[in-house]
């Protein structure tokens, strides 16, 4: 289904070239348009995820978003003479890292360093001092 081009001042643009319309039901990628019904809709916003979201990673330790579960539990417990604890429901979750973005001042290099990093990695630039842990991590070169 072709629809109009919107002009580019109604459209949420960026560098990769995809925009998405002011409907946000139709998207505009490579001079192809996808609306709802497209069966390519669903994959052109699952790539644009991925360009347009940072990944939330440390740049030190590396660490990343890691998948778990939440159990819910009802009942009181045995010890306080209840009949037992019952699991009835467990829920997928994602566990983020405890991300930030840092301006780190390098003094061998002269010059400030922006990373995402996390608390445990600015203990470990603390300890290790910044040239040295940024060039382990391999932010920068030398």
């Amino acid at each position: 289904m072709v629809t109009r081009q919107w002009s580019q001042a109604r459209c949420l643009r960026n560098p990769a070239g995809w925009s998405l319309g002011p409907t946000k039901n139709r998207l505009t990628s490579g001079g192809r348009q996808y609306t709802l019904r497209s069966r390519f809709y669903n994959r052109a916003i699952a790539l644009i995820a991925l360009i347009v979201a940072m990944s939330k990673v440390c740049s030190i330790t590396g660490s990343r978003v890691t998948r778990g579960s939440v159990i819910h539990r009802r009942g009181m417990a045995k010890k306080k003479g209840g009949v037992g604890r019952h699991v009835t429901k467990n829920v997928r979750r994602e566990f983020h890292p405890n991300l930030h973005e840092h301006r780190v001042w390098v003094p061998e290099l002269k010059k400030f360093v922006r990373i995402r990093v996390t608390a445990r990695g600015l203990k470990t630039i603390n300890k290790n001092g910044a040239y040295r842990a940024l060039k382990k991590a391999g932010i920068i070169a030398g």
